[in-house]
């Protein structure tokens, strides 16, 4: 997999190097008080793309930072929740009187045959 994640990016490297070798050429680029500057296109093209890059980048990275806090603050949260589930009930105290069951008999799990009484 990383072999063809490698094999990918020197692709699109070597399609932006033939575009920039192909297209240098200077593109005027028209300024406040009349002021025109040249500007080769492939240098146009890369700021334009980092100028529509970069702000969904950081909506990104500021959105990531925030989903991860949440799940830290939830996994903490379930942390703790399962810490005092988990305690064991508290020791009972010498003088206390301590409850216990006693045996009781379990009824049938049968009921007793009783005669059938024929007509005739």
């Amino acid at each position: 997999m990383q072999f063809l994640r490698t094999l990918i990016w020197v692709l699109i490297a070597g399609i932006v190097v033939a575009f920039s070798f192909n297209n240098w050429a200077p593109v005027p680029v028209k300024l406040w008080g009349g002021l025109v500057a040249d500007i080769n296109l492939p240098l146009l093209m890369g700021v334009m793309f980092l100028l529509g890059f970069l702000p969904l980048w950081l909506v990104h990275v500021g959105t990531r930072w925030r989903l991860k806090s949440r799940l830290a603050s939830s996994e903490r949260t379930v942390a703790e929740l399962r810490a005092v589930q988990a305690a064991p009930p508290p020791a009972a105290v010498p003088g206390d009187p301590v409850l216990t069951a006693s045996p009781v008999a379990a009824p049938p799990l049968i009921p007793a045959e009783t005669p059938v009484e024929t007509r005739a």
